[in-house]
């Protein structure tokens, strides 16, 4: 049984106009500090400064791969993408994540070469100070609203962007504490504070990428999540027990497929119902997004080694030839199989005027004396009913 996911396009549109929303204000707050950081790093002489207003560049390119994204994954499925456009986010996040390790491999090799060359170390002023405190201030809260709305919104993406955001914040704290050393008569602060940003930065880097290529390789849920799902699971009640639980990831959301275990004496509607429960109990408190269940009568029936028994048209033609002399069994108005391992149990309905109660268990030995040869046909239960005519 597949589940859809649980968010309705309503819901994907509000997640796009959330997103949006976010992306655009980290755009104008980003334009805003890059332009103030490269122009009073010129005019303060910090290089540290300059180095920080081309990271808040590089987060303008990621808000445009954000916005791009977010447009993309908040359409829903199609006959090309049955699972939604998800990985899209994945995608991006990646993308995000190779900026971070290039913008890194710049700051490192432009602040090693001053630091080669004492004479091209600039001592920063007071204005270059006050700026990177600002910074500091304004990328913070950039991070607090953004990774506010990723978590609300389940979206890595999002949550990448974020600690971009954070990344420039920190960067901008180190920037601080190099124009401080620099004011105070060592150069060389600045020039080392641009290589520390630079690690800061390519670590983060290097995270969204390495989480990217987990869920792009369909790497499962984690051992605490896949404990919370058998727990979920195993706590609806006609579930015997379970095997073949398989996770994985799509644009932060946890897509599950799982076989379920039921007696096999249960009925299909039965089996359905407690197959929704199951999907029920996985969606509650977002422990998944998207849910297919399959039911099986019993945990026999997944032994490839086992002989399974005929399907229905096959048991029903052969239980006709051997019940042929049998006249209370060709007035059966309905048929139903229950399959055990290698052996099929049969429960007939008959109408009232062909059998006396009494008559009941002479007639199930009749019919299971008959169907003996068969050799998959276990326990025969006749019973009386008042059915229209059936199978």
């Amino acid at each position: 049984m597949r589940v859809t996911p649980a968010a309705t396009q309503h819901d994907q549109d509000t997640s796009y106009r959330l997103k949006r929303r976010v992306t655009l204000v980290g755009v104008v707050v980003n334009l805003l500090l890059a332009a103030g950081k490269i122009v009073l790093g010129v005019l303060g002489r910090s290089q540290a400064l300059i180095v920080d207003g081309v990271h808040s560049l590089s987060d303008l390119v990621s808000d445009a791969l954000v916005l791009a994204a977010a447009r993309s994954a908040s359409r829903g499925a199609d006959q090309e993408h049955p699972y939604g456009h998800g990985r899209i986010e994945t995608a991006a996040t990646m993308g995000i994540g190779v900026l971070l390790l290039l913008v890194a491999a710049g700051f490192v090799y432009d602040a090693a070469m001053r630091l080669m060359n004492p004479e091209d170390l600039w001592v920063p002023g007071w204005v270059a100070l006050a700026a990177a405190v600002a910074s500091v201030a304004s990328k913070e809260w950039l991070y607090q609203y953004t990774v506010g709305v990723a978590r609300r919104l389940r979206s890595r993406l999002l949550e990448a962007n974020a600690w971009h955001h954070r990344s420039d914040a920190l960067s901008s704290v180190v920037v601080v504490v190099g124009v401080i050393g620099a004011i105070a008569g060592y150069a060389w602060f600045d020039a080392l504070a641009a290589i520390v940003v630079a690690a800061m930065v390519g670590v983060i880097g290097w995270k969204f990428i390495w989480q990217a290529v987990h869920e792009l390789v369909d790497t499962g849920a984690d051992p605490r999540q896949l404990a919370e799902l058998r727990s979920a699971i195993k706590s609806v009640h006609g579930v015997r027990s379970l095997h073949d639980l398989r996770t994985r990831l799509m644009g932060g959301e946890l897509l599950v497929d799982v076989h379920i275990v039921v007696d096999s004496a249960v009925s299909a509607s039965e089996g359905h119902r407690i197959a929704d429960e199951v999907r029920s109990r996985l969606l509650d408190r977002d422990k998944a997004a998207d849910v297919l269940v399959h039911v099986d009568a019993d945990q026999s029936l997944d032994n490839e080694d086992e002989r399974h028994p005929p399907l229905r048209d096959r048991v029903l033609a052969d239980l006709r030839r051997v019940w042929a002399q049998i006249p209370e069994a060709a007035a059966t108005q309905r048929t139903t199989l229950h399959y055990r391992g290698e052996q099929v149990d049969v429960e007939l309905v008959l109408p009232p005027d062909r059998v006396a109660p009494e008559a009941l268990p002479q007639l199930r030995a009749r019919l299971e004396q008959a169907a003996a040869p068969l050799g998959y046909v276990g326990r025969v239960y006749p019973l009386i009913g008042t059915l229209g005519s059936g199978v």
